[in-house]
């Protein structure tokens, strides 16, 4: 079976939530402050050690300390997003995700034995970069290694676990909401770090990653396993290959790994060629004397720089007649004067990894990125940090404070259950029409809370809340965090991923300073701001969000590249790809 045909084989399945378990600690650290702050910061009996003989009973904070305490993790979700391109560059994904669980471990510990409040904004700075580092290698890995049938609901499960972190944490905050328990209520995110650090040894590399280091038989060897022994990955890797290396080096590849004839023919072996396979399936003299063609040749008189030679070779199967194989030679000859190249195209058959600044001056990438970098805006400007603040208030005004506790964790459940149908209709239904019909749903009923408020329609609002959160959890949550990895080519990833989680931490970091003071001065009102960028969201991505559903990274790129084939660069000269060279078979 093709690989690009499997959905969810079991060792790529349990790889993705290993590496998802970062997003549970996310989801805890984000939520784990929500019930117990009142008696972490403002206990009756203050800084008295009377539970605890060796710590205070809470750490006394005026409102506004409170507040930046809490949002410290936003300064830390944004060190660590911006840093992080550059570490999983250098040591890969898979490294970046096991050293990421220590953030969690000693920010838990921290907060947890906090004996003052610098300890305890501490704790969350740490934390917050593990949560910003991990918000950016955590959707990575899962894309890079996720099957295309299946990467969708795969990528939804970051936002899925994130969720269930909130979710749980809200649980476990009701029975912790007491003098010492909210220690524990801090301290647990660093249970399940342990737990991936542990585990995450236990999973391959991105393959992606690998081939961006020249690392080309354990990226072989990390798919095969990832897509299950028994699944044919010779399209999909040779597609890894032309997307990274281009068509000449993706050939040279194949040749430097030795791998059997029937690579990308649909596993049809000749006769022959049987003969000279060894026990793994590997051939070790593809062609006799008389065979042998002058590929080999011309690279040595023209260099790999001057002309691009692919050779395939294609095993033909009739049923009236023997099998028979014959070899094609394609020699793809430099583009003529006045044509050129871009370079991230072919560079000697390379990409070169592009740091922050490149990705805003190559024409093909700065597209992507602003895609990218817009839904990330729209994430958190859209308001639903927001709309979780203002829900308090709202289920108070609909009901007592026992019970707007209840509403409160009501809220993250129905959070909860519209990500699982994310999960689920990701793959089926697209991410275009998941998204535009999240921001749809986010104008709609940020219009219905202005309502609610201004005519004093209590069930209006509550239904409102639900609504919102329900749009925001089946599309705005999770796609842009999908998105990121899946329109980006590996040797861009890492880059335009750290601006984006930047984007996203640094919004977030913003809704949370200026909306009390908007709120203050024109309360319900101010969700008319929220149901304009909504709008706008719609159709930003009706007009600039390709689908990528059932499409490899490498494909969705050569899409972007197709509207960048004939712009002229700054001497006129036409830019072309790879496959605007001319081409000849022999």
């Amino acid at each position: 079976m093709d690989s690009r045909q499997v959905k969810t084989p079991m060792y790529m399945l349990y790889c993705v939530l290993v590496a998802c378990i970062g997003s549970f600690c996310s989801g805890w650290t984000i939520g784990c402050s929500n019930l117990p702050g009142q008696v972490t910061h403002a206990c009756n009996s203050g800084d008295q050690h009377i539970a605890n003989p060796a710590l205070p009973d809470c750490l006394p904070m005026s409102t506004s300390l409170w507040g930046f305490a809490v949002a410290s993790f936003c300064v830390g979700g944004l060190v660590g997003g911006v840093s992080g391109g550059a570490i999983q560059t250098r040591y890969g994904r898979k490294n970046t995700i096991i050293y990421n669980t220590a953030g969690w471990i000693v920010g838990g510990l921290l907060i947890g034995l906090s004996y003052n409040v610098p300890m305890f904004i501490i704790g969350r700075i740490l934390c917050g970069i593990s949560c910003g580092l991990g918000s950016l290698t955590t959707p990575t890995y899962v894309g890079e290694t996720s099957s295309i049938r299946s990467r969708g609901a795969m990528g939804t499960l970051n936002q899925f676990l994130i969720v269930i972190g909130i979710l749980l944490s809200s649980v476990v905050g009701l029975p912790t909401s007491y003098v010492p328990y909210w220690r524990i209520n801090f301290a647990i995110v660093g249970i399940p770090a342990v737990l991936q650090a542990v585990l995450m040894p236990t999973c391959v590399e991105s393959p992606r990653w690998l081939l961006s280091n020249n690392r080309l038989e354990e990226a072989h060897h990390a798919l095969q396993k990832l897509r299950g022994a028994d699944v044919s990955i010779e399209n999909e890797f040779y597609e890894i290959l032309e997307g990274h290396f281009g068509m000449a080096g993706a050939q040279k590849a194949l040749r430097q790994l030795k791998l059997p004839a029937s690579f990308g023919n649909g596993g049809i072996v000749s006769e022959k060629e049987k003969e000279q396979m060894d026990k793994n399936g590997i051939i070790h003299e593809r062609q006799t004397p008389d065979e042998k063609t002058n590929v080999d040749e011309i690279l040595e008189q023209h260099g790999d720089d001057d002309v691009t030679v692919a050779q395939e070779k294609i095993t033909h199967s009739d049923d009236s007649s023997d099998k028979k194989s014959s070899e094609i030679e394609t020699i793809v000859i430099e583009a003529p004067e006045g044509v050129v190249q871009e370079e991230h195209q072919l560079d000697g058959g390379l990409h070169k990894q592009m740091n922050i600044i490149k990705i805003f001056t190559d024409p093909l990438i700065r597209r992507i990125a602003f895609v990218v970098l817009i839904h990330h805006a729209i994430q958190q400007l859209s308001g639903m940090n927001a709309v979780m603040y203002y829900s308090t208030t709202i289920f108070k005004s609909a009901f007592n404070e026992e019970m707007s506790k209840y509403m409160a964790i009501a809220t993250t459940a129905v959070n909860f259950v519209v990500t699982v149908a994310a999960v689920i209709f990701m793959d089926r239904m697209g991410r275009r029409p998941l998204l535009m019909m999240a921001e749809a749903g986010g104008c709609l009923f940020s219009v219905l809370l202005v309502i609610g408020y201004a005519y004093n329609v209590p069930a209006l609002l509550v239904v409102s809340v639900f609504m919102y959160v329900a749009s925001f959890a089946i599309g705005i949550g999770p796609i842009p965090w999908l998105i990121t990895s899946e329109l980006t080519p590996t040797y861009a990833s890492s880059s335009v991923g750290a601006v984006a989680t930047g984007v996203n931490w640094a919004m977030n970091f913003l809704i949370g300073q200026i909306f009390p003071v908007i709120f203050e001065a024109i309360s319900g009102y101010s969700f008319v701001i929220f149901a304009a960028v909504c709008f706008f969201a719609f159709w930003f991505t009706f007009f600039m969000l390709p689908e990528s559903k059932n499409r490899s990274i490498e494909n969705i790129v050569r899409g972007f590249e197709h509207n960048n084939h004939h712009q002229p660069d700054n001497n006129g000269a036409k830019t072309v790809s790879v496959k605007d060279t001319v081409v000849e078979n022999i």
